[in-house]
């Protein structure tokens, strides 16, 4: 049987289980449709099973068709990678695109990626940093091969797996000659202006849920934005602005003493921070490398 099972059959299964249809898988397959539905007979005569029956809406999987599915994908994934690979290990030199949301852009990323491109100099590194959703968008669409950033909410994660590297906190900072420092009570930030992160942000529920659980309104005095260049410009500019952000995108200012953190308790905002991909597909050869990088960058800071 297994040498009968061919990447055609897998792929031409593959595109009909997608599409629903006979006639939709022959249009993006570039076949035509004798031709799909010779080889989905062809594959099911090889697995002894009936994988797809047509019903009023189109073809509908069986229950043996629900089953082979995730094996026939995982194959034609781990083939497609395998090409890559191989494609990549001549004499041009491979491409790793990963998303970077802001607390890991300026943290555990920059290490790593010295790291790493010294012992894969073959392989490019492309880095974009951005808000969570954008960078969602991106990874489902293939525009990106990882995303490093905190866990999103449930239904932003759709489709995706995480892989957690550590756990971080939200902190509030402002300049060190603020008087905001002397704020022991979120009520008491009113008279400030605050960056506050914007809806589309991973960490806006964990803020949301921290304010609601102190009894304090959302702030009237505020800019939602999720650009770490932005806030700090804007906090360093003047003391009456206070920041709420991820500790990792401002842990360097806190550490030289650019920046001050208030003492106000912000440990309901403690949430993972990891590695996001597709949950359908595998990773590519640099792309697990990358990861071991990451993973070792973040032992050794620990």
């Amino acid at each position: 049987m297994e040498r009968g099972i061919k990447f055609r059959h897998l792929e031409v299964f593959a595109a009909i289980a997608r599409a629903g249809s006979l006639k939709r898988a022959a249009e993006h397959l570039n076949l035509t449709q004798p031709a799909v539905s010779k080889t989905l007979k062809e594959l099911e005569d090889i697995t002894g099973h009936i994988l797809a029956a047509r019903s009023r809406a189109g073809m509908r999987l069986t229950a043996e068709g629900e089953v082979f599915l995730q094996y026939a994908e995982q194959s034609t994934a781990a083939i497609r990678h395998g090409l890559r690979s191989l494609q990549a290990s001549g004499a041009a030199a491979s491409r790793l695109r990963i998303g970077a949301l802001p607390s890991v852009a300026g943290a555990i990323l920059p290490v790593a990626a010295r790291s790493f491109a010294h012992a894969h100099p073959d392989t490019l590194l492309e880095i974009t940093e951005g808000p969570h959703q954008d960078l969602m968008a991106r990874l489902r669409s293939g525009g990106l091969d990882l995303v490093l950033g905190r866990l999103g909410r449930p239904d932003s994660m759709s489709g995706l797996s995480f892989q957690q590297l550590y756990a971080e906190e939200v902190v509030v900072v402002a300049r060190p000659d603020s008087a905001a420092l002397t704020a022991r009570s979120f009520a008491e930030l009113d008279p400030f202006l605050v960056v506050y992160p914007p809806r589309d942000s991973a960490i806006r529920p964990l803020v949301a849920r921290m304010l609601i659980a102190q009894g304090v309104a959302l702030f009237r005095n505020r800019i939602e934005s999720a650009s770490s260049s932005f806030g700090r410009a804007l906090v360093f500019a003047d003391p009456n602005v206070v920041w709420l952000i991820s500790r990792g995108v401002v842990a360097g200012d806190l550490a030289q003493g650019t920046l001050a953190q208030l003492d106000l308790p912000t440990a309901p905002t403690r949430g993972a921070v990891g590695i996001m991909t597709r949950a359908d597909d595998m990773l590519s050869a640099p792309a697990r490398a990358f990861s071991r990088h990451l993973a070792l960058q973040v032992m050794q800071s620990a």
